[in-house]
């Protein structure tokens, strides 16, 4: 799969757990329910949507980060949800996407009703392995907060380096919070004793 094909239309991802689509607004209530929650949007330095207005609006800029090829963002829906329908417990996103240079920054979110539960570990494999076999991407980046500590494990058990701390970087709720800069590779990814 090439760059333009991903672009003109985006492949949906399953794990054992999980089916991986493209955002629509119709997913806004989804959306909402980790949107609205600090835990959440602490995580990486922003305030919850007070409405579902918001959660709306932020579906339409990630569509057009998609339309702007800019972007790829998935929802996450567990295939053994009861309502038939795949409700949105999350999303995950190539975003910064730079196809000269062959990279991309990786993003996620996760209801935290599904935390600790290898939810966000089984999407960002699937999301990795796409973006190294299938669109050929030679580096993946990830830039958390310092007290997201989950995420930076994460990171790490995903096989990323640590590659360095931008002091200071972000300010969020009165005061200034360190970002980390985490890498990895093509060759590190699809050369892992597990497999991609």
């Amino acid at each position: 799969m090439t760059m333009d094909e991903a672009f003109s239309c985006l492949a949906s991802l399953e794990t054992e757990r999980l089916r991986m689509r493209q955002m629509r607004t119709s997913d806004a209530a989804g959306v909402f329910a980790f949107k609205s929650d600090p835990r959440v949007t602490g995580c990486y330095g922003q305030e919850p949507h007070g409405s579902i207005t918001e959660s709306i609006e932020w579906i339409e800029r990630s569509l057009a980060s998609y339309e702007g090829r800019e972007a790829l963002s998935w929802v996450l829906t567990l295939k053994e949800d009861g309502s038939g329908s795949g409700s949105v417990i999350g999303e995950c996103c190539l975003w910064n996407l730079d196809p000269c240079f062959h990279y991309a920054e990786i993003g996620y979110e996760l209801h935290p009703s599904y935390w600790q539960k290898g939810i966000m570990s089984e999407a960002l494999r699937a999301v990795l392995s796409y973006g190294f076999a299938d669109l050929g991407l030679h580096r993946i980046e990830a830039n958390p907060l310092s007290p997201n500590h989950a995420s930076r494990r994460l990171l790490l058990q995903l096989g990323f380096r640590h590659e360095g701390t931008l002091r200071q970087r972000q300010f969020f709720r009165g005061r200034f919070e360190d970002q980390e800069c985490f890498g990895l590779l093509a060759q590190e990814w699809m050369g892992r004793p597990d497999g991609p």
